[in-house]
């Protein structure tokens, strides 16, 4: 009798074969290998919601390949992951493979080491149909979702926007915050600071009469100025605290993914790739180690187990010395709605394997998440810190009514901190690690002044958020899951509802802007936190079998329907059209518009009434449709503008295009960062092009013309580009020394290049329909 057991990915299935015997065979499923149809519904809302699955296409031949190695007498291990998508891809394997008759074992693991295998499948499970149908459910509900508001958008918005439900709500989220920031209105209020000499430090008005004081405006700084003038300060009291600080939990998903982003500026997709690499064990060879490194990264349990505990001791101990370990583990509780206890937190496999053991066997990511991840678990597990705050209560004023105050820090003893301070999203806050020491000084003091300030200070608008503080979020509000944060943030951004701005913040776009108006104006409830937030309570209620997943669709579907078809009448496509007139172009006595297309806000010239087509030119991101005037609006159309010649006699010509401004020289492109392409000058313009030809050269190895190929030196080292396409290179090959063969062979065996031919022909036959479309939306234009 053969054994097959069948996991998600290749990398997965090369570590686990390495610890069974020749009896297994371990192959991939490469993910889910049964969806709903794309070019329809996909469910019967009058059958009971009945899913119509079919095998996807490009798993027609993991099929075929896995069905090669089964047997009547195949025993068969599905060892997907241990969560809701895990399951479902366990339970669309038994049909697609039609091993009903088969016996078929459903094996879990939380780390890939050997004794977590082989515990597995000696201890299986059946499939738990309540977690698939929880994954139905939340499948199904956002089809019809997607699916039936999409068209609907198309039809009363513009072609090819789309809605999802968890998307949506995150867009809507991004709205809100923007629409604070525009409406804040900022308060002036000034800070009174004093800075003292032999000894040296600072201090900062804080009381007036014994209650906290606001300085308004300058005058009143004047005046507490001129009472200051006529007194003297004096040190009248020192107060001094001793607090304890606990270390943060252990990471979930959630937290890893903003500490990664706040500690390693990761975005929150890269956390979760590398997250996965480390998890397979889909590294270097380290020596002495066989397996993934980190436990499974989907998760929002707290726990650590007792084995990770004990471990956790026993390397604080050696690393840090007795008087840093605790006498009994240190347990935490998830908040987080609908947590699975059951499962452990995120963790080192091994934590006595240090990240100065795994840096020369792994890439540099891959070293300072784990790095990132060792030291967090080793921290939960460590004393908690000791710190004396100490603060200094200072009197000035004519009748010494003002109270300044000069506070410190000292830390008695790191304790946790030794190993790990948590990050925050307030980029004005110190690391709570840093001391800040006062001088010693006694009470009665008289404080020799060197210099008094007077700051004037605005209040600032909420902060945009960040990938690390949108997932916060969402979390915190109970919308999605740990497997969808990270897909739903790349979704946003796919899809150009929201931009990430050169600080890291995330903004709306105002497409994103007018489908969150479109939906806030007619699906309401879609976009609400509260009934996002009942959904997911809905699906969790289904993986624990106290609903059925049909009444969910049920309770949900009629209504959404019925809504879906009268706005299919009573909505006006005018109301959407993000046209704005402006005024009159005088050379042309043309009308003059702000629009929004499908690559962001425009100006155009003209109607598509006129027989010639109308002119139109990219609105930069400093001007704003609402607000452009027409003065700045016919400027713009100065673009394209010849800046000089370079040494070669070509033109560089100043443009904006879909990706920002740019100078272009024949068919070469520079991206303007600062400079602006309506005023650029000739010397500027030829000392840019010289810099970002000087860098690319260095950062070129090979290249190879005729095959469009090159090896060049990136953010992560040597890697392979052919066309828009990366490739990564092996750990025992020199980028210096590749031949042309072998970054052809690499290239080849690269996942990205299966079925090229068979997408090529797809991807040629999707153009010609694109720019049938497309020509129709430029005329339109």
């Amino acid at each position: 009798m053969k054994n097959l057991v069948i996991v998600e990915s290749p990398a997965k299935a090369k570590t686990i074969s390495k610890f069974l015997d020749n009896s297994y065979t371990v192959m991939a499923s490469m993910g889910h290998v049964r969806d709903l149809p794309k070019s329809k519904l996909g469910f019967d809302p009058d059958d009971n919601f009945k899913p119509q699955y079919l095998i996807s296409t490009d798993k027609r031949k993991v099929i075929a390949d896995l069905k090669k190695h089964i047997t009547k007498d195949t025993v068969i291990y599905l060892a997907a992951d241990e969560d809701r998508e895990g399951e479902a891809i366990a339970w669309h394997l038994i049909p697609a493979l039609k091993i009903e008759k088969n016996p078929i074992k459903r094996i879990v693991f939380h780390e890939i080491t050997k004794d977590a295998i082989l515990k597995a499948i000696q201890n299986p499970r059946d499939v738990d149909k309540n977690l698939v149908d929880a994954q139905q459910a939340r499948r199904i509900l956002d089809r019809a979702v997607g699916y039936e508001l999409s068209p609907l958008l198309w039809k009363k918005v513009r072609f090819g926007l789309s809605a999802g439900r968890v998307q949506s709500v995150a867009v809507r989220i991004i709205v809100d915050r923007e629409n604070e920031i525009r409406k804040f209105v900022p308060e002036e209020f000034w800070k009174i600071k004093a800075d003292y000499e032999n000894p040296s430090f600072k201090s900062e008005l804080a009381k007036q009469d014994g209650k906290n004081i606001k300085v308004k405006n300058e005058q009143e700084a004047k005046n507490i100025e001129a009472s200051i003038n006529q007194g003297k300060f004096q040190l009248v009291d020192i107060e001094e605290k001793e607090t304890t600080r606990n270390p943060a939990p252990p990471f979930t998903t959630s937290t890893l993914q903003q500490e990664a982003s706040r500690k390693i500026g990761l975005s929150v997709k890269q956390t979760m790739v590398i997250a996965q690499q480390l998890y397979e064990g889909n590294v270097g060879n380290i020596p002495n180690h066989t397996g993934g490194l980190i436990t499974y990264m989907r998760t929002d349990s707290l726990n650590l187990s007792t084995v990770a505990t004990t471990a956790a001791k026993k390397v604080i101990e050696q690393e840090y010395g007795k008087e840093y370990s605790l006498s009994k583990p240190r347990a935490y509780k998830s908040k987080a709605k609908g947590a699975q206890e059951a499962h452990e937190a995120i963790r080192p496999v091994n934590l006595a394997l240090k990240p100065s053991d795994i840096k020369p066997y792994v890439e540099n990511a891959q070293y300072r998440l784990y790095s990132l991840i060792w030291k967090r678990t080793l921290a939960t597990q460590m004393s908690a810190a000791k710190i004396a705050n100490t603060t200094y209560k200072i009197n000035a004023g004519k009748d010494e009514e003002y109270e300044f105050q000069a506070k410190g820090q000292r830390i008695i003893f790191a304790g946790f901190m030794k190993a790990y301070t948590e990050g925050s999203d307030n980029p004005e806050h110190a690391l709570d690690s840093n001391e800040k020491i006062l001088p010693n000084v006694k009470v009665g003091t008289v404080l020799n002044l060197e210099k008094l300030d007077l700051e004037q200070n605005f209040t600032k608008p909420p902060a945009r958020y960040t990938e690390a503080s949108l997932v916060k979020k969402l979390e915190s509000e109970g919308i999605g899951r740990p497997s969808t944060y990270a897909p739903t943030i790349s979704t946003i951004q796919q899809r150009e509802y929201v931009v990430k701005t050169e600080d890291k913040k995330l903004a709306p776009t105002p497409t994103g802007e007018v489908v969150n108006s479109f939906l806030n104006d007619h699906f309401a409830e879609i976009i609400d936190l509260g009934f996002t937030a009942k959904i997911e309570e809905d699906f969790d209620e289904i993986a624990e079998g106290k609903i059925a997943w049909e009444q969910v669709m049920q309770d949900f579907y009629g209504d959404f329907k019925k809504r879906i078809n009268e706005k299919e009448t009573s909505v006006n496509k005018e109301d959407y059209a993000q046209v704005r007139e402006i005024g009159i172009d005088p050379k042309s006595g043309k009308p003059v518009s702000a629009r929004v297309g499908r690559f962001g806000p425009f100006v155009q010239i003209g109607t598509k009434d006129d027989e010639e087509k109308p002119k139109f030119v990219a609105i930069p991101d400093h001007l704003n449709m609402d607000t452009i005037t027409l003065d700045e609006a016919l400027y713009l159309f100065n673009l394209p503008r010849v800046v000089g010649e370079d040494a070669n006699g070509e033109d560089i010509v100043a443009n904006i295009g879909r990706f920002g401004p740019y100078l272009q020289v024949k068919s070469k492109f520079y991206s303007l960062k600062t400079d602006d392409p309506y005023t650029i000058e000739l010397p500027r313009a030829l000392e840019l092009i010289k810099q970002m030809d000087e860098a690319k050269a260095k950062s070129t190895i090979k290249v190879f013309e005729k095959e469009k190929i090159q090896v060049l030196i990136g953010q992560y080292g040597p890697y392979i580009k052919q066309g828009r396409k990366n490739f990564k290179i092996p750990k025992d090959k020199v980028a210096e020394d590749l031949t042309l063969e072998e970054c052809q062979e690499i290239i080849e065996k690269d996942p990205k290049s299966k079925g090229t031919k068979k997408s090529a022909t797809k991807k040629t036959t999707t153009k010609k329909t694109t720019t049938k479309k497309s020509t129709k939306s430029t005329t339109k234009k």
